[in-house]
C-alpha cells in the first residue's frame, strides 16, 4: 500500500504568473453554516485563505445571515454573502449555483445542520454544480447512497462514511474505501489514525497528525485546504493526499509546540510555515 510522502504535497504547489490577475490563481466558494454552527464554515475558509501559499486567490462564504454577520467578523479578508433564515433550503440553491459559476472549487457542508430542507437543498446544488465539489459533514450524510458524477470529492470520518455508504469501514479499510469511491464515482478522504484516500482505482495511506487532532474543527481545517488546492486546478486525488499530509504535519508540530492542548484555530497560523518549503 503506497503511503502520502512530502513530495505528494510538494507536487501540489505552483509560481503565479507574474502577469496574473485577482481570481486568477483561484477562488473557493465555501457554503455552510446555521443559527447554532457558526465555526465550522469560518474555519473552513480561514484555511483555505492560509493556503494563500498555494495561490488561491478569494474565499466567499455564502451562509445564513445570522451566521453570516457573525462570520464576517472573523477576517476582514474573506467575502460573506448571506441568505434570509436560519438555515439553508431549497429555494437558496439558485443563489449558491449563481455564485459558484465564479469559483474553481464548492466545498458544502460545515455546519449546514441537518434540517430536511437542507439536506433537500444540498441534493439540489450538488446535483446542478458543474464545478468540482468538495462534500464535508452534514453535506455527507444528505447525499447518501447517491452517485456521482466524478467531480466530486468527500471528506468523511468512520461514521460518516458508515452513514454514506452503509459499510463499516473498519474491516478492510482500504479495500472498502476503494470499492466505494468506485461504486459513487467520487474521491473519498476518509479521515482517522491512518487517513485512507482512493479515487476507485488506486488508494493512499496517510501517517501524519496524531490524537490531538480529536479536536472539534480539524475535520474543517482540512475541507479547507483540500478545496484551496483543488481550486489551483489540481486533481481531486492528489489535492486530498496532499491536503491530508498537510493538515496532520500542522497537527504534529502543534502537538510538540503545546502538547494536546491545542484547537483548530491553532491550525491557521501554523499552515502558512508549514507550506513555505513547498514554494517550488
Amino acid at each position: 500500500m503506497k503511503i502520502v510522502q512530502e513530495k505528494d504535497a510538494r507536487k501540489c504547489f505552483h509560481k503565479r504568473r507574474p502577469d496574473s490577475h485577482k481570481g486568477d490563481n483561484g477562488k473557493v466558494l465555501v457554503v455552510g453554516g446555521s443559527n447554532d454552527l457558526v465555526g465550522a464554515p469560518a474555519l473552513a475558509a480561514l484555511a483555505a485563505l492560509s493556503c494563500y501559499r498555494t495561490g488561491v486567490d478569494l474565499v466567499t462564504v455564502i451562509a445564513p445571515e445570522k451566521a453570516g454577520f457573525i462570520i464576517n467578523r472573523y477576517s476582514p479578508d474573506l467575502i460573506v454573502r448571506k441568505v434570509k433564515g436560519s438555515s439553508f433550503s431549497e429555494t437558496d440553491a439558485k443563489n449558491v449555483l449563481d455564485l459558484s459559476k465564479k469559483a474553481d472549487c464548492v466545498l458544502i457542508g460545515p455546519g449546514l445542520g441537518q434540517d430536511k430542507k437542507t439536506a433537500n437543498f444540498v441534493k439540489k446544488v450538488v446535483s446542478k454544480c458543474g464545478k468540482p465539489m468538495i462534500l464535508d459533514a452534514d453535506a455527507i450524510k444528505a447525499m447518501k447512497g447517491k452517485k456521482f458524477s466524478g467531480k466530486v470529492l468527500i471528506t468523511p470520518h468512520a461514521v460518516e462514511f458508515q452513514i454514506f455508504s452503509g459499510k463499516n469501514p473498519h474491516k478492510n479499510r482500504e479495500k472498502i474505501v476503494k470499492q466505494t469511491a468506485k461504486k459513487h464515482d467520487c474521491v473519498i478522504l476518509l479521515k482517522g489514525k491512518i487517513d485512507a484516500i482512493s479515487d476507485g482505482r488506486k488508494v493512499k495511506l496517510n501517517k501524519t497528525g496524531n490524537a490531538g487532532m480529536t479536536v472539534g474543527g480539524t475535520g474543517d481545517v482540512l475541507a479547507g485546504i483540500c478545496a484551496a488546492l483543488v481550486a489551483q486546478k489540481n486533481s481531486l486525488f492528489d489535492s486530498a493526499c496532499a491536503a491530508a499530509f498537510i493538515n496532520g504535519a500542522v497537527g504534529d508540530i502543534l502537538l510538540r509546540k503545546k502538547g494536546y492542548g491545542f484547537t483548530a484555530s491553532d491550525f491557521l497560523s501554523e499552515i502558512p510555515e508549514v507550506l513555505k518549503k513547498y514554494w517550488k
